[in-house]
């Protein structure tokens, strides 16, 4: 199996009242991805972090394999996640893939 860990931080020019929604709009259109994506095996997001985070939210998903990993980013239904919800409200991504 294959870990696939991302932490995002949020633009700063949106309210929290914005950030509150897009965190849950990125949740959403991510964990709907569930059963969509061949070989992947959990999805979740984060949204809810303590005042001593410095991250706004993070992802945890697990994959069959290394492969399964980069059909999903690859994948049509991710894209139009990331590039409706994710890529147009995060000011920086950090990503950790492991073998789990």
């Amino acid at each position: 199996m294959v870990k696939h860990v991302i932490l995002w931080k949020l633009k700063e020019d949106l309210s929290p009242e914005e950030k509150d929604a897009v965190r849950r709009e990125i949740k959403a259109g991510l964990e709907g991805l569930q059963g969509e994506i061949p070989g992947l095996l959990e999805i979740r997001v984060h949204i809810a972090p303590l005042a001593s985070s410095n991250a706004d939210l993070m992802l945890d998903s697990t994959f069959v394999d290394e492969a399964s990993l980069k059909g999903y980013a690859k994948h049509p239904a991710h894209v139009a996640v990331a590039d409706t919800k994710v890529r147009p409200n995060t000011k920086t991504r950090i990503c950790l893939d492991f073998d789990a």
